[in-house]
């Protein structure tokens, strides 16, 4: 005598709930991305019509009260070039994206161009600095 199963075993996969986990982890993602301060110093950038976009190696921040940063760091006019070769070191052509105040003076960003030319010169790279700036509206 055979004995027969009431329930036949499905052998299929339901994705159903992996869809509904995407979303989820979607969700959270889109949430959290936004909390994150992209600019960790307060800056007013300058305006520009231009869009030019690069991918950046290195960030040199100057803020109102003239003090410049390098990637976060607070450095010492004296010590800008050494500080900037440090992080860039490894590289033979890396973006240094120059996020300066409004209200900084010209010689304060000459000073970070002037330092990135003369590592250029000592090592025989080419890295190149670039000013940011916010949409113009």
């Amino acid at each position: 005598m055979a004995i027969q199963m009431r329930n036949k075993r499905d052998t299929q996969f339901s994705m159903a709930s992996m869809s509904d986990l995407v979303f989820l982890l979607l969700i959270f993602f889109m949430l959290t991305s936004t909390l994150v301060a992209p600019n960790a110093i307060k800056l007013l950038l300058p305006s520009s019509k231009s869009k030019t976009m690069s991918t950046q190696t290195l960030t040199v921040y100057i803020n109102k009260e003239r003090n410049i940063y390098v990637n976060e760091q607070k450095v010492d006019p004296v010590n800008l070039e050494n500080a900037i070769f440090s992080q860039i070191s490894n590289e033979q052509e890396a973006s240094v994206v120059l996020r300066s105040d409004k209200t900084a003076t010209v010689q304060d960003i000459v000073v970070v161009i002037d330092a990135v030319n003369d590592i250029n010169n000592k090592h025989n790279t080419k890295h190149k600095v670039i000013l940011a700036t916010k949409p113009n509206r």
